[in-house]
């Protein structure tokens, strides 16, 4: 059957299973808008595909396009699946930010304060999406990877590359092994070809995802090496080959994108596995590096 015969997805769920496997054959611009309806459902149902396309940069009759292009007639008959998911899913990230941006709100007049304002209900709005989105048998399986990986291979470079310092921190004091896969030098390629099915890759990119970390996870995929990546949406390209996938949803910034929620899911991470590996009821601890004051 033609694809402009086919029947288009009736519910959400299943519209987008279907962006996800025709996504590598789309066209850049049918990938950005794949991308917003992803990562913005709330969004897509309520907004105009005017509003849409100005904060994608993208023509509104794309939208249409791409619409049609899955079997709709229309983009209203693609948006009325996001309408009914709305009736029952949690507040967006638009409204929690709306809703803080009300409660914090400081007098009037602009001030360098506001940025630091503005910065402040962005992460807490994205905390509780992080919340309401991580799925607790996840959560747990990805705690119980690390705990029996036999090694811990971290990669993250560009902005993504504290949360890896980060985990190799803590690891390194619970006394897991861990190798930090560094771009310092050139070599982290060639050490990721040293982990093996008894290792695990944790790693992280947003978009623009670094070549290399990519790189790494397509082998260490090849290789049958267990993967959980953090990435900012189910269509990245670290989402495929992962065991897997923690999405943190990035909103646009003025000057840049926060790193608090992925940050707080990767100290979530730590303190799961520490409980794991102490195995005592008062709350999991890391040595201290330094004599205590």
């Amino acid at each position: 059957m033609d694809r402009a015969e086919q029947k288009p997805p009736e519910d959400y769920e299943a519209l987008i299973r279907l962006i996800h496997e025709r996504f590598d054959g789309m066209s850049k611009t049918y990938q950005l808008i794949a991308e917003y309806l992803t990562q913005n459902p709330n969004d897509v149902a309520v907004l105009a595909v005017n509003a849409m396309g100005q904060q994608c940069g993208i023509h509104p009759s794309s939208f249409v396009r791409f619409a049609q292009s899955l079997g709709y007639s229309g983009f209203k008959d693609l948006q009325s699946l996001y309408q009914r998911r709305l009736t029952t899913a949690a507040p967006g990230f638009e409204a929690r930010k709306k809703a803080l941006e009300g409660e914090l709100s400081l007098r009037d007049g602009e001030s360098e304060l506001n940025v630091l304002r503005d910065l402040v209900v962005r992460d807490i709005a994205s905390l509780q999406d992080l919340l309401d989105k991580v799925d607790a048998a996840d959560f747990s399986r990805a705690a119980q990877m690390i705990e029996e990986a036999r090694t811990v291979y971290l990669a993250g470079q560009l902005r993504s590359e504290p949360i890896v310092i980060l985990l190799r921190y803590i690891l390194t004091m619970l006394g897991r092994p861990c190798v930090l896969l560094d771009s310092s030098g050139g070599l982290a390629t060639h050490v990721a070809r040293t982990m093996t099915s008894e290792d695990l890759l944790i790693a992280v990119s947003f978009r623009f995802y670094a070549n290399e970390v990519v790189n790494i996870v397509e082998e260490a995929s090849k290789a049958a090496v267990p993967i959980i990546a953090i990435s900012d949406s189910s269509l990245s390209p670290l989402a495929k080959p992962a065991a897997l996938l923690f999405t943190v949803a990035e909103h646009e910034y003025t000057f840049s994108r926060s790193l608090a929620a992925p940050m707080c899911l990767a100290q979530g991470l730590m303190v799961a596995l520490a409980a794991r590996l102490q195995k005592d009821d008062t709350e999991p601890r890391i040595p201290f590096v330094t004599a205590r004051p």
